[in-house]
């Protein structure tokens, strides 16, 4: 069974976390365990009032792990978030695949991790701005709601569906052709996605 991590924050964007993870377990049948990471293993309240009890601290996460996913949030501009970037770049040094969604995309670049990948983020001035030095990554940047870029998936705060697909597809979950009904039948609605026929 390989494990997926999702790193979440006080005050994290639970929306942001709830269709990969739920995705990963529907289509992936039995074949990834999710768990969730924080700095310590304080309960972690979302932005949408959901209390979570992290399953490791960022000191006892497992080596054995097949992606970290950063779920975006309230806190990732914190001096104690800062704590989160070692594993990161572990992360992006072995290969494995890693994905930052709104906020936490950001936070990818603040530790270098976007310069040499396609990606994207909530907006490239505040990415150039937050990150300084540690960015240098402007030409690599679309303007996309989620970029795959090799093992590093990006997007917006927006894009929680089409991270999901992205990070789902890097995984290989399951078939392109199932994880592309599952995108469009949460992205277009029960009517025109199960019936298209109607419209």
């Amino acid at each position: 069974m390989k494990t997926i991590l999702f790193f979440i924050l006080e005050q994290y964007a639970d929306w942001e976390a709830a269709y990969l993870s739920s995705a990963v377990n529907i289509l992936g049948q039995g074949g990834f365990e999710i768990k969730t990471v924080s700095l310590t293993k304080d309960a972690v309240t979302s932005m949408g009032g959901f209390r979570t009890i992290p399953d490791h601290d960022i000191d006892s996460v497992p080596k054995d792990y097949e992606a970290l996913i950063l779920i975006g949030g309230m806190s990732w501009r914190t001096p104690e978030a800062r704590k989160a970037a070692s594993l990161a770049e572990e992360c992006f040094e072995k290969g494995k695949i890693l994905g930052g969604i709104c906020d936490a995309s950001a936070f990818l670049g603040t530790a270098g991790l976007l310069n040499k990948v396609p990606h994207t983020s909530n907006d490239m001035n505040d990415l150039k701005q937050w990150a300084g030095e540690a960015y240098t990554g402007e030409s690599l940047y679309l303007h996309k709601q989620a970029v795959r870029g090799e093992n590093v998936i990006t997007a917006n705060g927006t894009a929680a569906l089409e991270f999901a697909k992205e990070v789902l597809l890097a995984l290989k979950a399951a078939s392109e052709d199932k994880v592309n009904d599952w995108y469009n039948f949460h992205k277009l609605g029960y009517y025109c996605a199960a019936m298209p026929e109607m419209h």
